[in-house]
């Protein structure tokens, strides 16, 4: 393991610790609160609070797992039921974007890896929310079987990173590596391993992003 990838590794824990941050401390607040507090109404309040951060430090957990992790417990193919499930409920925490999907059966971790890396970062340059549409299917390609994954984001103001770009067409500069490019780096690096191809384009109203990987 180089230099480079020790690197990567540590900025998607990173990534993971700080994204993991607002709903743990959340929990930890009220706690505190709940223990000091003697109303009933206010405690019925506090304990709706201390479920919402439940759900939402679960369901951040359930997908890091599958993005950032090795996707224990799955084969090679990994259902596509379980990509959906984690992107939903993260679009659900967030009240203000729709998720339209063109996906079913089950596809390579690779590409549930890839398919969820792309939402997540749609989702980040949908600030003021939008639609995200996500679609994958795996084919016969000219030199067997490949994936193909194609997610768009389209809203209003779109919210996109020169820098991840960068990242995910492999021209980042190794200073610019930080947890916020970290997730298109490592995509990069998993396409180059597969000997495939990713790529990105922002228009005024979308933000486009596609990748075909050979199943190894």
């Amino acid at each position: 393991m180089n230099d480079t990838t020790l690197d990567l590794a540590a900025l998607l824990c990173s990534r993971l610790c700080h994204d993991m941050l607002s709903p743990v401390g959340a929990l930890s607040n009220g706690l505190e609160l709940l223990a000091d507090e003697k109303d009933a109404d206010m405690r019925g309040r506090i304990v709706e609070l201390l479920e919402q951060s439940a759900k939402t430090s679960a369901d951040k957990l359930k997908f890091f797992r599958l993005a950032f992790g090795a996707a224990g417990g799955f084969g090679e193919m990994v259902p596509v039921d379980e990509a959906r499930s984690v992107i939903d409920a993260l679009v659900g925490n967030n009240g203000r974007i729709e998720a339209r999907w063109a996906v079913e059966g089950s596809l390579p971790k690779p590409a549930v890896k890839t398919l969820l890396n792309f939402a997540l970062i749609g989702i980040e340059a949908l600030v003021r929310g939008g639609t995200l549409d996500l679609g994958a299917e795996l084919r016969e390609g000219a030199s067997g079987a490949e994936s193909e994954i194609v997610v768009r984001a389209s809203g209003p103001r779109l919210a996109f990173d020169p820098l991840v770009g960068k990242a995910l067409q492999g021209t980042l500069g190794a200073g610019d590596l930080s947890s916020k490019t970290a997730p298109a780096a490592m995509l990069r690096q998993l396409a180059n391993s597969l000997g495939g191809e990713v790529q990105s384009i922002l228009t005024e109203d979308a933000l486009v992003m596609g990748a075909v990987l050979p199943v190894r």
